[in-house]
């Protein structure tokens, strides 16, 4: 397994390596980031050419490149034309974990997501937890019970959560749970925001705040993730190994959770895989309607204005993850099934 893992990061560099030259080109064609620099009113064109000369953006693509990755001289850079130069970033490198400055907030880009990261790790989290455990329950229960009533009803929820988008059951929850529930004198929810400004950043409020987004991407999810697991469980109720340990007398709940869960929940272990470091990158559509201040809407805020330090930082963050999470994944699969061996 050591040997295994070691080959796995090896391989991962001139993976990184390429991700990141097809990720800057196409930042490169996205758009202007001169353009909107300037605010609302549009660039001048003395400033514009200043800030392309001093910026490097006059310089081929292949040069931006390699300025992002090893970096140059630090210089002082006057970004917003006020006649005051601020540190321009970006100097030292990506290689040593400098991501450059943010063109708009002239702020690190690291610095911006770390700002923004423990929003989306703790919304993201919280979904997770409850679409795996949920996952688990309802696929578990509908394989145990396959063609009751109640598999049938679940069957046909988990379609119909499955085939809405989430922009419609957001929007949808805002107007039941909040807006409706408060016209009808009952409880409701927030809509906006991780607290009350009056009332501050208490657990209570972070965690008020976050049913409705937690609610919404997880009913999605649910449906998804429950469906595998029903398929999953199933399949491995019909195994030999299963009827060998009942008619060895052993209690239903043992063989379920013990015998058949552990091998069921590998393609759960998939998705989950695939899933986690998506996580990283927020939820955009749900973090932009409920102004949840995340990973999601600094994505989107930045890629509208072509910030290309942020963005990249982002978009590398997440790529990085993918690997380490599809290592954790293959070393979960070794640990779950005995059979599996990859030395």
């Amino acid at each position: 397994m050591g040997r295994y893992i070691i080959r796995r990061l090896l391989q991962a560099i001139p993976l990184l390596f390429i991700i990141s030259i097809v990720l800057f080109v196409l930042m490169q064609n996205i758009g202007d980031p001169l353009a909107t620099m300037g605010g609302r009113r549009p660039t001048r064109k003395e400033d514009r050419e200043r800030l392309t000369r001093q910026l490097g953006l006059d310089k081929p693509v292949y040069v931006q490149y390699l300025y992002w990755l090893i970096g140059n001289d630090w210089t002082k850079v006057d970004l917003d034309g006020d006649g005051v130069a601020e540190t321009q970033g970006r100097r030292k490198g990506v290689l040593r974990l400098d991501f450059g400055t943010s063109l708009i907030e002239k702020r690190p880009a690291l610095t911006l997501i770390g700002e923004r990261l423990p929003n989306t790790l703790l919304l993201m989290g919280a979904y997770e937890l409850v679409v795996v455990i949920g996952a688990l329950a309802v696929g578990i229960y509908s394989a145990v019970r396959q063609y009751s009533l109640t598999d049938h009803a679940i069957t046909a929820l988990s379609f119909i959560f499955y085939s809405m988008p989430i922009f419609f059951i957001a929007f949808l929850s805002m107007q039941i749970f909040a807006l409706d529930f408060r016209r009808w004198g009952l409880p409701y929810f927030p809509t906006v925001g991780m607290f009350e400004p009056e009332t501050g950043k208490t657990a209570g409020q972070v965690a008020w705040h976050m049913i409705l987004p937690v609610a919404s991407l997880a009913l999605i999810s649910l449906a998804g993730y429950s469906r595998y697991m029903r398929g999953s469980m199933l399949e491995v109720l019909n195994q030999d190994y299963i009827r060998t340990a009942k008619s060895k007398g052993l209690g239903r709940r043992y063989v379920l959770l013990v015998h058949a869960l552990k091998n069921a929940s590998l393609p759960i272990v998939t998705i989950v895989g695939l899933d986690l470091p998506t996580l990283l990158g927020g939820a955009i559509v749900t973090e932009r309607i409920f102004a949840w201040p995340g990973m999601g809407r600094l994505f989107l805020d930045h890629v509208q204005r072509v910030d290309t330090p942020v963005v990249m930082a982002i978009l590398m963050l997440v790529s990085v993850a993918v690997i380490i999470f599809q290592l954790l994944t293959d070393i979960t699969y070794a640990w779950l099934d005995p059979r599996i061996r990859y030395d």
